[in-house]
């Protein structure tokens, strides 16, 4: 199963910590060499959001795309980032997350990890292909592309313009809970002004904001003390499948949850009235009964 990560905060911050342990699971400490992919929302000197991406087939520990990432302290509101073990699709740039496409004048990135059913992609290919007005389609070849390419048809179909952040949030939930009915579907979307997640199986995020503290990664030998390097006012929140860190106080989603990150806090929440948390043994066994590449 693919590893995601994510960042959504308040003011413009570098992920080079939190990227510096997660890169280490493409290919050192863990298994994910398939590639990876890293999308940076900006804003510009006219406050505008820029995008800013940076894609690799190589594995991501050892990837000098990936050293050029680190090396360059990049600031941004929004960041998603994706470390890949393929399981459909070939190991190819086209099918390393995350994906992009315009939605209303606004660049919407996405990264998956999972495995959509072979009923799901036969019947939303054969969609695709018999001529039908769908206004998204797949570049690459993965089940991934394929579900966000669907997820955002179902959107335009639905909406002739944009909708409420509280209708689209609630449509995007629904739309979640569709895809992982039709498998195994943790996602990470955003369009840069907030960050949308959801969890299938496994997901935890972390709110880092004042007091500040240190924090030492599980994947290697650095640490940080954030109050050296923030402000009181700083509130960021970091996303991933697997936490990151081995001395701080990671929140799971329960399965089938989905929240919403603005400016480093929860926006919208959509819970199960009956949580359910998996293990991460139980959470790795739940990608091998479907199938997917752990």
């Amino acid at each position: 199963m693919c590893q995601l990560l994510g960042m959504n905060c308040n003011t413009p911050t570098d992920i080079g910590f939190s990227f510096t342990g997660f890169r280490q699971r493409g290919g050192l400490t863990d298994h994910h060499e398939d590639g990876f992919g890293i999308a940076f929302f900006e804003k510009s000197d006219c406050d505008t959001l820029g995008l800013r991406q940076f894609h690799d087939d190589k594995p991501c520990h050892i990837s000098p795309v990936a050293d050029l990432v680190n090396s360059y302290p990049i600031k941004a509101m929004n960041v998603i980032a994706h470390i890949r073990k393929a399981t459909t699709g070939v190991n190819c740039l086209a099918n390393t997350h995350p994906f992009v496409r315009e939605v209303w004048g606004e660049q919407w990135a996405f990264a998956h990890n999972g495995q959509m059913t072979d009923s799901f992609i036969a019947r939303t290919t054969r969609l695709m292909n018999n001529g039908n007005a769908e206004h998204y389609s797949p570049v690459g070849t993965t089940d991934s592309e394929l579900a966000f390419c669907y997820l955002l048809n179902r959107l335009k179909a639905t909406f002739k313009s944009r909708p409420s952040d509280e209708a689209l949030f609630a449509f995007l939930t629904a739309q979640c809970r569709y895809l992982s009915a039709n498998g195994l579907f943790n996602c990470l979307i955003s369009n840069g002004n907030w960050q949308l997640a959801y969890a299938g199986s496994l997901l935890f995020y972390l709110t880092r904001q004042a007091p500040f503290g240190e924090a030492r990664l599980s994947d290697g030998e650095m640490s940080v003390n954030f109050g050296d390097v923030t402000t009181d006012k700083d509130r960021v929140t970091i996303l991933t499948t697997i936490p990151l860190t081995k001395n701080e106080k990671w929140q799971q989603l329960a399965v089938d949850e989905c929240l919403i990150f603005q400016d480093g806090g929860v926006v919208f929440a959509d819970t199960p009235s009956k949580k359910t948390y998996l293990t991460i043994e139980e959470g790795l066994a739940k990608a091998r009964a479907v199938g997917a590449s752990i």
